[in-house]
């Protein structure tokens, strides 16, 4: 478990830094802060005493605690991998701070550090010449992949360790395959580019000048595939896992905002690109559309979150890799697994995490092992004792509209202000399992305003695109199960495919 105070991990220490009120002349505010006031712990308990540490860890475990379910029977429609999708996304746009950083982070000492965006580092790092051991050294704009033990887990070195962008893609096995799905994708688009006659198709709905032609220049090539595959998981995250999320009219509203230049309340154009209020709560919606059991394949079945078919950070058993099929909407199938809708029950699977080995001081009083190894307290105490983060009411305040009062289950202690996180939840009760106004403006905004902030992204410099037609249906939709479904079709006839195992195997 980590070192850092109330259980944070080194990217919430990062950002709690970057918000403290004398960071004013550190280099990350502009990328890390918040939106809206601090919110440290104020009130009266019921005979008019000053809430406690005590007082407010006891009323929240009581209300966290009543949340657990130990089923999957409560479904929305949306697929069950889009959970995963979803902390692929976490992953693409939020800092990977696993280096040696002290208990106390100084965002001033920092001089090199990811930007934001929607750009799929995870899976091209900083490019060929920047992360070479990524990469085949002969076949040149072609991405490791597979290795001896299993030809579809991502490449790996001698200790089994990833050699991929990010290693939290890693940390489990179907976040592990999307990351090895658009890997692989790249390399089809490479294969493509290589080849006269499927050129201008990759190319398709592509505008930029360095797209309009068949390119020959391999690292021209390379630029394209990697152009292509990000225009397609821009248009995914715009067109499928937002709207899956997002209550529609919320979305369109946000859409119009930043479509004329502006930004919805509480967002200020001087406001944080990575606010505190979205990767420290409202982000963490995912939380609560996790289930207990998955369907990876047909042959193996249903597995629980944390099973050994979930391990992350070491080579995968064939037995293991995931038929998408059974977790996304892909063409011709119509059964697979699907998520929960948002809201305040949540799987038993994230009350129990089997890596968590301690308890957590906050203020002075011990919150034990048994409660520190739950997923949702450990968000709202974080929330409360740490980042100390605004209430829901107090977004809602600031955005002009009607406040959900706090649930009895908080008010009989006296306490009136609904930590984000669950306010979010609570919030999407009332809008059919989506993100409603607080949650839904603040998750929609912040991803939105990457693709606004990015002159090569989706938004500012392809409005004309449209998906390559090979990986949609014959009807014109297009889906991120369309694009997994025709990964696993073509990604073992790629160019030099055996050649793209990891060094040390070939």
């Amino acid at each position: 478990m980590s070192n850092n105070p109330h259980g944070l991990s080194k990217y919430d220490a990062l950002v709690r830094e970057c918000a403290r009120e004398d960071a004013h002349r550190a280099p990350l505010p502009q990328v890390f802060g918040r939106i809206a006031h601090r919110n440290p712990i104020t009130g009266k308990m019921l005979h008019g005493k000053p809430l406690d540490a005590a007082t407010v860890i006891k009323a929240f475990t009581h209300a966290l605690d009543s949340m657990e379910d130990k089923t999957d029977k409560n479904e929305s429609k949306v697929a069950a991998g889009m959970t995963f999708l979803g902390q692929f996304i976490d992953h693409d746009i939020t800092l990977d701070a696993t280096s040696a950083i002290g208990r106390r982070i100084d965002p001033r000492s920092i001089r090199n550090v990811r930007t934001p965006a929607l750009d799929l580092d995870c899976v091209y790092g900083d490019g060929m010449e920047a992360s070479p051991h990524m990469y085949h050294p002969d076949h040149k704009g072609f991405l490791l992949f597979g290795n001896s033990h299993n030809e579809h887990d991502l490449a790996r070195n001698s200790h089994g360790t990833a050699l991929i962008g990010d290693l939290r893609n890693d940390e489990n096995g179907i976040v592990s395959q999307l990351q090895g799905a658009f890997v692989a994708l790249h390399n089809i688009c490479m294969s493509g580019a290589m080849n006269d006659s499927d050129a201008n198709s990759i190319m398709n709905g592509i505008r930029s000048d360095a797209m309009k032609n068949h390119v020959s220049d391999k690292a021209e090539r390379f630029e394209a595939a990697r152009r292509a595959v990000r225009m397609h998981y821009q248009w995914i995250i715009l067109n499928e896992f937002l709207p899956a999320f997002v209550d529609a009219k919320v979305l369109k509203e946000v859409h119009h905002k930043l479509s004329h230049g502006e930004l919805p309340a509480p967002f200020k154009p001087d406001s944080p690109i990575m606010p505190i209020e979205f990767s420290g709560a409202a982000y963490r919606f995912g939380h609560a559309t996790v289930r207990n059991n998955y369907t990876i394949n047909r042959d193996v079945g249903s597995i629980g979150l944390f099973d050994e078919g979930f391990k992350g950070f070491m080579k995968r058993d064939r037995k293991f890799n995931v038929q998408f099929d059974c977790l996304f909407d892909t063409p011709g199938k119509n059964t697979f697994d699907k998520t929960r809708p948002i809201g305040r029950k949540l799987p038993s699977s994230i009350f129990s995490l089997p890596f968590v080995e301690d308890g957590i001081e906050i203020d002075g009083h011990h919150l034990p092992l048994k409660d520190a190894k739950k997923l949702p307290h450990r968000n709202v105490f974080r929330d409360r004792f740490a980042l100390e983060i605004a209430s829901g009411q107090q977004i809602a305040r600031k955005m002009g509209i009607a406040e959900i009062p706090a649930p009895k289950e908080l008010t009989a202690h006296g306490i009136t202000k609904t930590p984000l996180w669950y306010y979010c939840l609570q919030e999407a009760e009332k809008h059919s399992g989506k993100l409603g106004p607080v949650g839904g403006t603040i998750v929609a905004t912040t991803i939105l305003r990457l693709l606004y902030l990015d002159d090569e992204s989706i938004v500012c410099s392809a409005h004309d695109f449209e998906p390559w037609e090979a990986l949609g249906a014959k009807d014109g939709k297009y889906s991120i199960g369309h694009l997994l479904a025709f990964v696993e079709k073509n990604r073992d006839g790629v160019d030099n495919r055996k050649d793209l195992f990891e060094p040390h195997s070939a």
